[in-house]
């Protein structure tokens, strides 16, 4: 059974991430244990693919992992990144993304990323896409978070 304080961090977490219908500022003491996820989107597949990317940028006051990624469209969801080794890009699965302590971390085309295969149908441009994002904090403790990428393609329409 999941504790009151932890329903409450994924409904604070939750609050952070719906954008005002309102126009008056409001000040909100962001909780140090939510991490802050910001320019999210997904990519658009092409036809006939199954494979997608998904890209944010993700904040915490404490340091945190990144360390799971479930979404209803896709089969497998998994944590990769790309480097270039001898001339050749190189992809590989991560175990976890880490997010330091007071620092942004930038998951982007050509660096780390949430791979999404076995796409089940196309994403269409415009397409909100949900995303579960488990993170774990230096106690080991568990903070699940739910998202929406907004689909597009991207700036320079490569396929990755």
């Amino acid at each position: 059974m999941k504790s009151r304080f932890h329903i409450a961090m994924v409904v604070s977490a939750l609050s952070f991430l719906t954008p005002p219908t309102f126009a008056r500022k409001a000040t909100v003491a962001i909780p140090a244990d939510v991490p802050i996820i910001s320019n999210i989107w997904i990519k658009a597949t092409i036809p006939g693919s199954t494979v997608s990317a998904t890209y944010l940028r993700i904040k915490s006051a404490k340091a945190v992992k990144l360390v799971k990624v479930e979404t209803p469209v896709a089969g497998i969801a998994e944590l990769h990144s790309m480097n270039m080794k001898d001339s050749v890009m190189e992809m590989k699965a991560e175990d976890a993304f880490t997010v330091p302590a007071g620092k942004a971390i930038e998951l982007k085309p050509g660096g780390m990323h949430i791979m999404l295969m076995q796409v089940a149908r196309p994403i269409n441009v415009g397409d909100k896409v949900p995303l579960t994002l488990t993170f774990e904090g230096a106690d080991k403790k568990q903070l699940v978070m739910r998202v929406e990428a907004i689909a597009r393609a991207p700036a320079d329409h490569s396929a990755h």
